[in-house]
């Protein structure tokens, strides 16, 4: 049987500019990587990014990295990923999982066997402005339109509603729908009360959807908004820490989104969210993968993912920009955005 080995370094990345939600604002990130190696692979790793978000993740623990280390060392005893004792440290799993995969994948960053891992084909991404003063945020719109985004997605819930709105009108009277498609994502801002009428101000504007529109864990009050809202619905934090199969199946049957939004960090590694997407598609709904702030490593492996999951010939623009946010990212993975879609360069 192979011995296996896994060392796991904490490194901090930095911001280019704040990156703000609604929940505040991120100047740096961190993550930890692991990286396995094999005594019947001499020379060769493979590398996986673990990156829980602060006060979000569902395994952003006090003892994380204990947590982490207990798990590499079941991976080396066993010689294998146990998924199910991972669900609910879904960082971790995805960490793991990416070294798992490039290991074996002779120490490629190829993770797929695909168009895109090939460097034949490229993943259509929406470009993303984040929150800000209002001069602040168009600033960053016209930014992306000029780097030639036909999709950008903007997060709202900072700043005052109405001038939110006079940002997204202002995008209008310039472009229409069929020029850009306008996704926004509200963090759960609004209260469940005043979300019907935000709503509907929103779509008057052709908006392609919103992503959670109101906090997660109000399951019958995110039920009817999606019954009656006038614009697509898509849930992202509503899935965080829904980790096995049956309470994926009750929230999708409740819930009855139009879209599920996907980050393998946040959502069950890579295994948890392909279970995710089967389980969404024998409903009818909708969904698309993004990135959660993780460095190039995670980036790739995300990427790859999708190339799997969704193509070859992907049409929906995906959330993988993330890259460029930062000063320091790492930039011995072979991905690089051209346009507006996200390229392997093999």
């Amino acid at each position: 049987m192979s011995r296996y080995h896994i060392d796991i370094t904490t490194r901090t990345f930095h911001f280019k500019e704040p990156a703000g939600t609604s929940r505040g604002i991120y100047r740096t990130r961190e993550s930890r990587f692991v990286r396995l190696t094999s005594d019947d692979h001499p020379g060769i790793e493979g590398v996986g990014e673990c990156a829980p978000l602060p006060r979000l993740s569902c395994d952003d623990l006090p003892d994380y990295d204990a947590v982490l280390r207990r798990h590499s060392d079941e991976v080396c005893n066993r010689g294998g990923i146990d998924v199910d004792m991972l669900r609910d440290c879904p960082s971790m799993l995805f960490g793991l999982e990416t070294a798992w995969k490039q290991l074996h994948a002779g120490g490629s960053t190829a993770l797929s066997c695909t168009p895109f891992a090939r460097g034949e084909e490229g993943i259509p991404i929406n470009g993303l402005v984040w929150m800000g003063d209002f001069d602040t945020m168009a600033s960053r719109l016209e930014q992306k339109l000029a780097q030639g985004f036909s999709c950008v997605k903007i997060k709202i819930g900072a700043i005052d509603f109405a001038d939110e709105i006079a940002l997204i009108r202002r995008l209008r009277d310039r472009y229409g729908s069929d020029r850009i498609e306008l996704r926004v994502d509200a963090n759960g801002a609004f209260s469940p009360g005043e979300a019907l009428d935000r709503l509907h101000q929103l779509a008057a504007n052709d908006i392609h959807s919103i992503e959670q529109p109101i906090k997660a864990g109000q399951w019958q009050e995110m039920a009817h908004l999606c019954q009656v809202s006038p614009l697509p619905i898509a849930l992202d934090e509503e899935l965080i820490g829904i980790n096995s199969p049956e309470q994926k199946c009750h929230l999708l049957d409740t819930i009855r989104p139009h879209y599920i939004i996907l980050k393998p960090s946040l959502h069950g590694g890579l295994s948890g969210c392909r279970e995710w997407i089967s389980l969404a598609r024998e409903r009818g709904i909708g969904s698309w993968i993004t990135s959660a702030l993780e460095s190039n490593v995670g980036l790739n492996a995300i990427a790859h993912l999708a190339a799997e999951v969704y193509g070859p010939g992907i049409t929906m623009p995906q959330g993988l920009g993330t890259g460029q946010l930062f000063t320091d990212n790492i930039d011995t993975v072979p991905i690089a955005i051209r346009g507006e879609k996200l390229w392997y360069q093999p």
